[in-house]
């Protein structure tokens, strides 16, 4: 990677609907808050195909938007072999994600791929629970620890600019 190459963020749930692109929308408002667009890219899959071409839960949606973030322009999409070359952190939202995600990995993936909340020690829970089948407020819920979390992977991204 050269210094003048972004850093490159995928987020990844089970059908790119309800966390990954609330996750995507969040981080990509903070990298844009922060000054670093350009030179931080951000996308989000899901490992299944269900929804491939729709855009998020309309629950979703609007409580992003009640927070400032836009997710109106995201399509989901599924999760490919190619994603482990351009990615440097793949981060998913679950175990079951991450199972998923290390039966994909290419032997020779030399970024980041782990546990979104990884990032967010202060959490009282290490998984973004799938707020699908729940009530709204399972989707405010996953809007905290998204929020969270992002704040301590754009500590990270930042540091690992000055590393480059």
């Amino acid at each position: 990677m050269k210094h003048e190459d972004p850093i490159r963020v995928l987020f990844v749930c089970l059908g790119n609907i309800c966390r990954s692109p609330t996750a995507h929308g969040v981080f990509a408002q903070k990298v844009s808050d922060a000054g670093l667009a350009g030179l931080v890219e951000v996308d989000s899959c899901g490992t299944g195909d269900w929804h491939v071409g729709n855009a998020p839960d309309r629950r979703a949606t609007a409580e992003a938007l009640r927070r400032g973030y836009d997710l109106s322009t995201q399509r989901a999409r599924q999760v490919a072999t190619a994603d482990f070359e351009r990615f440097d952190y793949i981060l998913a939202m679950d175990r079951m994600n991450m199972r998923d995600l290390e039966a994909l990995r290419p032997h020779d993936f030399s970024g980041h791929l782990g546990l979104f909340l990884g990032f967010a020690p202060a959490a009282s829970e290490d998984e973004v629970p799938d707020p699908y089948y729940g009530g709204d407020d399972g989707f405010g819920h996953v809007l905290d620890l998204v929020e969270l979390a992002s704040d301590g992977l754009l500590q990270e991204v930042r540091d690992a600019r000055r590393r480059k």
